[in-house]
């Protein structure tokens, strides 16, 4: 897939709906997708910032991408902004890079790396936004096990037990 450059109005969502700023993708853009909408995308917006993403269905047959706060504020833009949206297919497997803790652990326990094959894209990413996030090595590598092991994250079942 070579990179489709699209110009887009920035717009948002209904409270009900979370109230994201997005940029709507056609339906027949994304039939274009190596993978139709699960394909992980890289968008570039006006030649300034490029991140990893994936397409979210808007409920009309069309898709969106979420536009952050943090980078709306980037481009100085808001909700009905033009934006130039340069999208290409991600070329990482799983469209997030892999924390070297993760590539560590898995390299070390066989039975561990086979556990996290058998989890879907989705579940994978999830594990590694879960421990992107924190500093303390231990503390990814304690979530990663039981994120892998099917136990839910130390932290969800403290808030469950309060």
């Amino acid at each position: 897939m070579n990179a489709l450059e699209l110009k887009l109005t920035i717009e948002q969502l209904d409270e009900r709906k979370g109230g994201y700023s997005f940029l709507r993708i056609g339906a027949d853009i994304v039939e274009q997708f190596p993978q139709k909408r699960a394909t992980r995308l890289v968008c570039t917006l006006d030649n300034q910032i490029s991140y990893q993403c994936g397409l979210n269905h808007l409920g009309d047959g069309d898709f969106f991408i979420i536009l952050s706060t943090k980078r709306l504020k980037a481009l100085n833009k808001g909700v009905g902004s033009n934006v130039l949206c340069e999208l290409q297919k991600d070329p990482s497997e799983l469209g997030v890079d892999v924390p070297e803790v993760l590539e560590a652990l898995l390299a070390q326990d066989d039975e561990l790396k086979t556990r996290y094959e058998r989890l879907t894209d989705g579940k994978k990413r999830g594990l590694i936004h879960s421990i992107a996030k924190l500093k303390d090595i231990d503390k990814q590598v304690k979530i990663a096990v039981a994120i892998i092991n099917g136990m839910p994250r130390p932290e969800a079942v403290r808030l469950q037990v309060r």
